[in-house]
């Protein structure tokens, strides 16, 4: 495999990605929590954007990946500002933002702070406010006490072998991204693509979701039986299948 780009954030972070040329809307993937860019998702949207002669792009946060930086340094803001000089010097143009998860969050803060750069989005369970609705209102007294003590705790996961490191910056800096506490605008077409058997962003996330934003073109898409992965042949075609109707319906006359 090639070796990744870098690109130098105003902040000072190494941002490592992949850029392949091809026709706008530019597709611009952006990844979970502690997931890096060479996972299904993300290699399997670049192999559908070559084929479609479509420009992509996919990167590491800071933290994350081949990018530099610790995780555990690492919050909502860090990666928001991240994935922002990505989309600012790395594309011109609208793009379609495709965010998995953690991803969509960072998607939906993008669409927020730069409207005129989104040309469409594509949320694969999208976790909006994760880090306060699921991580916060679900640790216990003790958790949080030590929390505040240590600042920081271990968490479980299905996901690796060690449990996640969880800090108090992660959770107190991330209550200023929050999107679901304010309106939110999506002038362009999104669909948001959903699992029944997703554990970690139950579907509940999803339907509030499409509740909380106002917007012309705005579609949810549960899929029985799918799980937070979502990367099963069957979802990774449904991905790609919104991307295409959404590009059939109407996303290149938003970009013109």
């Amino acid at each position: 495999m090639t070796q990744p780009q870098t690109l130098t954030t105003p902040q000072g972070r190494q941002i490592a990605y992949h850029q392949t040329p091809g026709q706008g809307p530019g597709v611009v993937f952006l990844g979970g929590f502690r997931s890096d860019m060479t996972g299904t998702k993300a290699l399997y949207l670049q192999d559908w954007a070559v084929r479609q002669g479509r420009a992509f792009l996919r990167f590491d946060y800071s933290g994350h990946g081949q990018s530099s930086g610790r995780f555990e340094d690492g919050a909502i803001g860090d990666w928001f500002e991240d994935a922002s000089a990505v989309l600012a010097e790395l594309t011109t143009g609208p793009q379609l933002l495709v965010g998995s998860s953690m991803g969509g969050w960072i998607a939906l803060l993008l669409a927020r702070a730069m409207p005129d750069r989104v040309a469409g989005l594509i949320g694969i369970a999208a976790a909006p406010d994760f880090t306060e609705d699921s991580m916060w209102a679900g640790f216990s007294e003790a958790q949080r006490a030590e929390l505040a003590q240590k600042g920081k705790i271990e968490v479980p996961t299905d996901y690796a072998d060690a449990p996640y490191v969880i800090t108090r910056r992660l959770i107190e800096e991330a209550r200023a991204h929050l999107v679901l506490r304010a309106p939110l605008a999506l002038p362009f077409p999104v669909r948001l693509l959903q699992g029944t058997a997703d554990t970690d962003v139950p579907p509940a996330v999803a339907l509030r979701l499409l509740d909380h934003a106002t917007g012309p073109d705005i579609r949810l898409t549960l899929v029985k039986g799918a799980d937070h992965r979502f990367s099963s042949p069957e979802c990774l075609a449904l991905i790609t299948q919104a991307a295409e109707d959404m590009d059939a319906g109407g996303m290149d006359a938003a970009v013109r």
